[in-house]
């Protein structure tokens, strides 16, 4: 029988970190933040960019599951954005997001010291990163009767990271749940046994 290798969870950013490293008097300020879409890796960058106005460059890289984005903001093309993401690609993590702001120190690096420095600003702040693992989630719709809400209550009650995120009330009841993908088999198990009607959603994002 074919099939495919379950997908491993992805490391994702459990805090923001800070680290800043000096290379021939140019200072390389770098933050690692999560971020789990483009619009708030650029909120990062922003952040970053009002933290440091003085700063030369701020340049960047975002990760996240299945797409990447870089700037080198101004720097030589291919000596900032990529190296920074070429690290994070590195240590495997996902829906980050590191900037580092560059304050020039009056020597010019060259094209091989600058993707030397941006690599050592972006290695720095995530060494110390604290990361935790994903937790791969799904959506459900179930359609119940008025007499299963209680119960279903109490079922997601008793699952760790499952939550009941929308009831609409009208010939029935209709709920939108959120869950670990793992207990989706479980859910329609429940619904299964008690007659209700149960369909998976698209996935949700992976939680934290």
């Amino acid at each position: 029988m074919s099939g495919s290798a379950p997908t491993e969870a992805p490391r994702v950013p459990a805090a923001e970190c800070h680290a800043e490293i000096t290379v021939r008097r140019s200072r390389f300020v770098a933050v690692a933040a999560p971020a789990a879409d483009r619009s708030a890796a650029r909120g990062v960058v922003a952040s970053a960019q009002d933290r440091h106005p003085g700063a030369t460059h701020h340049c960047w890289a975002w990760q996240g599951q299945g797409s990447a984005a870089s700037s080198d903001d101004g720097e030589p093309g291919g000596t900032a954005g990529r190296p920074i993401l070429g690290v994070i690609g590195h240590k495997g993590i996902s829906d980050v997001v590191v900037v580092v702001s560059r304050y020039f120190g009056g020597v010019k690096l060259g094209a091989g010291g600058l993707v030397r420095a941006y690599a050592g600003a972006a290695e720095a702040v995530l060494a110390d990163l604290p990361v935790v693992t994903a937790v791969p989630m799904a959506r459900l719709e179930l359609a119940l009767g008025f007499a299963d809400e209680q119960p279903l209550r109490h079922w997601l009650a008793c699952q760790d990271g499952a939550e009941l995120q929308q009831l609409e009330y009208g010939e029935g009841v209709t709920a939108r749940v959120t869950l670990p993908a793992a207990a989706v088999s479980e859910l329609l198990a429940w619904s299964g046994a008690r007659g209700v009607s149960c369909r998976q959603l698209d996935d949700a994002p992976a939680a934290g």
